[in-house]
């Protein structure tokens, strides 16, 4: 667990960094900053979804999962919660914030591998990198959209360490042939962020969420 603890953390003092700067910054450059992070997101979600040996495994995955968290409104839930303390503590841009990191910092392989393989092994290494990388985008995303990236730490701390807790019964779905396929669908997702943060389509992003986990199970049904 020491390697998302440490994931968190970095989390934490990283957006606060970034509401800091960013009460300094005018809103041309704060608009400038969440294009730039846009355009990055969409670059790093495009290079995972390249991973993919089976486009099969993906489009269906994609679909399913897409199609059962529209059934559940899982995008609604998150921000319903999230606009809740936004109305109790009166934070600006709190849901945008809080949806948006946790997407960001949740969906991807190595919020799923770096668990996995800390609980096996007790080698933070992949967790270590992925904190340096959520600390960048932490600052950026904190500096424009506020506190509600700090409370992403908690979904982190929780995602992740779920992964660790029961990385022992998840060893056997962990083949490098099923990683690759959940992160490309990550990798979609996560293209999808960028592509929200660009506001060039509205895209629900979080009922897209299942899809990481159909993942595993299409590869059985469908990699032939």
């Amino acid at each position: 667990m020491l390697g998302t603890i440490i994931n968190a953390g970095t989390i934490i003092v990283a957006s606060i960094t970034g509401m800091l700067i960013g009460s300094r910054l005018n809103n041309k450059l704060r608009e400038a900053l969440v294009n730039a992070l846009g355009l990055i997101v969409i670059l790093i979600g495009l290079n995972m979804a390249l991973e993919t040996n089976n486009v099969l495994v993906v489009t269906a995955s994609i679909l399913t999962g897409t199609a059962i968290g529209e059934v559940i409104g899982i995008e609604k839930l998150l921000e319903k919660g999230a606009l809740k303390v936004e109305r109790k503590f009166e934070f600006s841009q709190f849901a945008d914030g809080f949806v948006y990191s946790t997407l960001l910092f949740c969906v991807g392989s190595m919020a799923i591998v770096g668990p996995i393989q800390e609980g096996l092994t007790g080698d933070m290494s992949i967790l270590l990198a992925k904190s340096m990388l959520d600390g960048i985008a932490a600052i950026a995303l904190a500096s424009t959209l506020g506190i509600g990236v700090i409370f992403s730490s908690i979904s982190v701390f929780i995602y992740q360490g779920l992964f660790t807790l029961l990385a022992s019964s998840l060893s056997p779905y962990a083949a490098p042939e099923i990683v690759n396929e959940v992160t490309a669908t990550g990798g979609l997702l996560i293209t999808a962020i960028g592509i929200k943060l660009l506001e060039l389509k509205s895209l629900r992003v979080g009922n897209m969420l299942p899809s990481i986990f159909i993942s595993p199970i299409m590869y059985i049904l469908l990699d032939f």
